[in-house]
């Protein structure tokens, strides 16, 4: 049976942020960015040990952290060294610069819209959220909350737009993040879209978009438990149902970068309608709006007077605790589905670890102790464990944060280009 390891809190800060990527794994990379990446997973190292994590001479790591200090992009930091008191030099570390560049990140879903700034060094400067109706947006329409939320976030931060470097934006769909392109998403009502660009234009910012089960992938790479992961998935249950996957240390999106659709997945012939528009998949059996039609039939509701979605969903789980036969043969039938896509998961790609994240999972039922024996009875019996699941019941702030990182990210490549002179801030 998989262990379970329930998590109700957000992770523990670590000294640093992004992968931790185990030494002679990434020498293919520029050595500028191997230097600076190493740094800011730290926090605060010194050349030496920069030297010895990644096998190369001190005076070529001396040479480089130079140059990225001449750029403003590291900083030295004096330590005290343990035991002395405060004789003699204190040692020196190096770490990331953060005011040297501020990003956003920016969540956009069905019911609200969450945004968060961070520095360069990926420490949280400001945080807001806007509701929404539950009707899809125009691009006009989108393009507008998204001004309005960029502006209240820079306001709670006390910056301009003009402060930030890039922005990162995840959204539920279909989304080609090489493009710029949303070629369909429930927060849209248009299809093909090329937000990025249109984004770009509004704001005169550069912009990267995602899928947003990508940005809790890249959350947990680069602040939570996937740090020191080369490989692991993330299973998104909120509104609908995702997938984001790494794969040595990197999030794997598929030749199309439209991979990953866990949700879509066919778990039962002409079965219940999925809002993809086809009938069968995972998430029509599994994601809110699946456990609130089920409610509203087996519990006799009248759907002109059903409450709204939140509300059903909080009345089915209190009526399942309370031990409703009904409710509780509900979240059973959606656990089982669940167990089915996981069990698929692990069979494979044979994850390190899954976590399944969003706010669904306050939904206990979704992973009782028979749930995760069902999924370790489908999994290919190979004589070797199933993978550990985690559980990380956390809202769309977390979301937001790994759009934050996907900004980070892009930005990175492009100020520690080779030969790059300038740390301009675009990408």
């Amino acid at each position: 049976m998989p262990v379970m390891q329930l998590q109700q809190t957000r992770p523990v800060a670590h000294a640093g942020c992004g992968p931790l990527i185990a030494p002679l794994t990434d020498s293919l990379r520029p050595m500028r960015q191997q230097v600076f990446d190493r740094v800011r997973a730290a926090g605060l190292i010194s050349r030496a040990q920069i030297a010895k994590d990644l096998s190369v001479s001190p005076a070529s790591v001396t040479a480089v952290t130079a140059e990225l200090l001449d750029e403003g992009l590291i900083t030295e930091v004096a330590i005290p060294r343990e035991g002395e008191h405060g004789r003699g030099r204190p040692a020196v570390a190096l770490g990331v610069r953060g005011p040297a560049h501020l990003v956003a990140g920016l969540k956009l879903s069905d019911r609200e819209h969450t945004a968060v700034i961070t520095d360069f060094a990926g420490r949280k400067l400001a945080e807001e959220t806007i509701s929404r109706d539950t009707q899809a947006s125009s691009l006009p329409e989108m393009l507008d909350a998204v001004e309005r939320l960029l502006d209240r976030v820079c306001q709670k931060a006390n910056i301009s737009r003009r402060g930030l470097s890039g922005i990162g934006i995840g959204l539920p769909g279909f989304v080609d993040h090489n493009e710029g392109m949303v070629l369909w998403s429930s927060v849209l009502s248009d299809r093909d879209v090329a937000l990025a660009a249109a984004l770009q234009t509004r704001l005169g910012l550069p912009v990267a978009i995602d899928n947003d089960a990508n940005l809790v992938a890249l959350a947990e790479l680069w602040f939570g438990t996937g740090r020191s992961l080369p490989d692991f998935a993330v299973v998104t249950i909120e509104h609908g149902l995702g997938m984001g996957f790494v794969m040595n240390h990197h999030i794997y999106r598929g030749a199309q970068r439209l991979g990953m659709e866990l949700g879509h997945t066919k778990v039962q012939l002409d079965g219940a309608l999925c809002r993809c528009g086809q009938r069968g998949c995972l998430e029509a059996y599994v994601a809110d709006y699946a456990l609130a039609r089920e409610a509203v039939t087996a519990l006799g509701l009248n759907s002109r007077l059903t409450p709204s979605v939140p509300v059903l969903l909080e009345t089915l789980f209190q009526s399942a605790r309370e031990g409703n036969p009904t409710a509780r043969a509900i979240f059973r039938r959606a656990g089982r589905y669940l167990a089915l896509g996981l069990a698929n998961v692990v069979n494979l790609f044979d994850p390190a670890l899954i976590i399944l994240s969003g706010e669904r999972m306050r939904y206990d039922y979704l992973y009782a102790e028979e749930t995760l024996a069902e999924m370790a009875d489908l999994v290919i019996n190979s004589g070797r464990p199933c993978p550990p699941v985690e559980i990380h019941a956390w809202g769309d702030m977390l979301w937001a944060q790994g759009a934050a990182a996907l900004a980070l990210g892009m930005l990175s490549d492009r100020v520690l280009a080779p030969h790059r002179k300038s740390a301009a801030a675009d990408f």
